[in-house]
């Protein structure tokens, strides 16, 4: 009698288990937030230079408009990155904000640099207006001569008119003894005190930290060497408002046998300097 084996089955490898999502979830979108944070935040490093207004302007508005997006998918619960997202915003707000500086500031210097250029490349002219304003119709100095053209050297009191309204006058010089501890006098020279008025009668204002002063004593020229002491040295500082004026006193060193000073002023490098010729 033969007996016959039951069939035989093979076991199936189990398959690995995958969870199914809940019915009606879906995985966060929160990709639209992340992107608003990342341009905002290289749009406001951006706006921090000035030069680099239009990258921030372009980036802001870019991580504005993906953060307010972003804000919409987290009211319809497509995403959880509220937070990322409101600030991504905000950012790119930042962004456009530093973007509108950034491109008045730059503006303003380019306007600013091409206005110097152009005075430096026309050449700013000076006139010699003898004795103040109160001789300048007659054309005349206070001794009855003509007035000094314009390439010559004024004498004391007289004022070098610009074409931009600055007027710098240069007193006659007087003697001042310089103090124990001065800078820049010799003994056996003299002391003198030139005392500078500029006055704004232009339409904007005028840096006066920007004049410089330069004098030569004698015939000869030498250098005649800047004294500072405790009264005296400081020069100009501030600025002049439009109708406003300002004063500043320098003192020289000169030989002791120098009969004139020759004192040079230059109001700033865009403007002509000009020369003083005073009787010692």
């Amino acid at each position: 009698m033969s007996y016959s084996q039951p069939p035989q089955h093979r076991s199936q490898p189990q398959q690995p288990y995958a969870p199914a999502h809940a019915p009606g979830t879906r995985p966060a979108r929160n990709g639209l937030g992340i992107a608003a944070l990342v341009l905002g935040i290289i749009g406001s490093v951006s706006g921090l230079i000035p030069l680099l207004f239009w990258l921030a302007g372009i980036l802001g508005l870019i991580a504005l408009i993906l953060g307010l997006s972003g804000r919409g998918r987290v009211k319809r619960g497509e995403a959880t990155n509220k937070g990322v997202t409101t600030f991504g915003a905000v950012l790119g707000l930042l962004a456009l904000i530093l973007s509108v500086v950034g491109a008045v500031i730059t503006f303003k210097a380019v306007d600013d640099a091409v206005d110097s250029i152009d005075k430096e490349l026309s050449g700013s002219s000076a006139s010699a207006r003898p004795g103040g304003a109160d001789n300048d119709a007659q054309g005349e100095d206070a001794t009855g001569g003509d007035a000094p053209e314009k390439d010559q050297a004024l004498t004391g009191g007289d004022a070098a008119v610009y074409d931009d309204g600055l007027e710098v006058t240069v007193n006659a010089p007087a003697a001042y003894t310089a103090g124990e501890f001065a800078i820049g006098h010799t003994k056996g020279n003299k002391a003198y005190t030139v005392t500078v008025v500029i006055e704004n009668k232009g339409k904007e204002k005028f840096d006066a930290t920007l004049v410089s002063l330069e004098a030569r004593a004698g015939e000869d020229g030498v250098d005649a060497e800047q004294i500072f002491d405790e009264k005296i040295g400081e020069g100009f500082t501030g600025t002049v408002l439009p109708g406003k004026k300002i004063t500043a006193e320098y003192a020289f060193d000169a030989p002791a046998d120098a009969g004139t000073l020759t004192v040079e002023v230059s109001p700033d490098f865009t403007l002509d300097a000009s020369q003083w010729e005073l009787k010692l």
